[in-house]
């Protein structure tokens, strides 16, 4: 079977089959979709805190779809940063688009479909009421194929400097790349990435575009080693050294692979 009347089978109203990229998927309005688990990453290691919960002291999390304001369509999603004890906490939310836990139907038992894909566009418009509060934004992409860890970590620096970071798989840290991010407040914004797994197997973080001005990069990364197979994306928010609370609105998130 072709992939491409595979996926036209199984997608549904989640996905379609994109005209502007040959052979291309595109997932639609995500951010009112199922599959987004959320986690606490608290310092010094900003790994995932197995123990705490949304509600709970050290940090405090909320996701809320379908909210109706601010919203470009009555379905955009709320997502909130709710402060605690813990200073310089972060909130993650990660969706499995293709793979195992597949939010949209893509379980990928043969590994096939993962290893086809070498392009992918996460495009999200994002509201906040007064940007200058949030240490940082972040949107990943993720790959998991042939062994192999594919990270796009993208991340506006905010209070912490107004610049894009991306992420150094190998040496797993933040670079910096030199681009301006100034998100508009009380407004929404339009973010694309682009990026693309080479036939080398590296990583190319190609361009991103904030508010369409955008910024070609063309910066060449290697990946790390796993066992996993799959696609998914991250968003993420991260808190200032107050633990200020605020909320991120998500709309018309969309994201194309081929």
């Amino acid at each position: 079977m072709k992939v491409g009347k595979f996926l036209a089978g199984i997608c549904l109203s989640l996905c379609v089959l994109a005209p502007s990229f040959a052979g291309a998927t595109t997932f639609y309005d995500l951010q009112s979709k199922k599959g987004w688990s959320g986690y606490a990453l608290l310092p010094p290691s900003w790994g995932i805190c197995s123990s705490c919960t949304s509600t709970g002291s050290r940090l405090k999390w909320s996701w809320t779809p379908n909210v109706s304001s601010p919203s470009m369509d009555s379905k955009s999603t709320k997502s909130y940063y709710g402060g605690g004890t813990t200073q310089w906490g972060d909130v993650l939310w990660n969706n499995h688009l293709v793979g195992s836990f597949s939010s949209v139907g893509l379980p990928d038992y043969s590994h096939t479909l993962t290893a086809s894909l070498h392009n992918f566009t996460y495009d999200v418009y994002f509201w906040v009421s007064k940007a200058s509060v949030s240490q940082a934004l972040e949107f990943d992409i993720n790959q998991f194929t042939g062994g192999k860890s594919f990270i796009w970590g993208h991340e506006c620096r905010i209070a912490g400097g107004h610049q894009w970071d991306t992420y150094d798989n190998i040496n797993k840290k933040w670079v910096p790349t030199g681009v301006s991010c100034y998100p508009i407040s009380g407004a929404w914004n339009h973010l694309i990435i682009q990026v693309q797994r080479t036939s080398g197997n590296r990583l190319l973080f190609k361009s991103i575009t904030l508010n369409g001005k955008t910024a070609t990069l063309n910066i060449y990364r290697y990946p790390t080693s796993t066992s996993w197979h799959g696609v998914t994306i991250n968003y993420q928010i991260d808190g200032n050294r107050y633990g200020t609370p605020y909320s991120v609105y998500l709309d018309k998130v969309k994201f194309a692979m081929w």
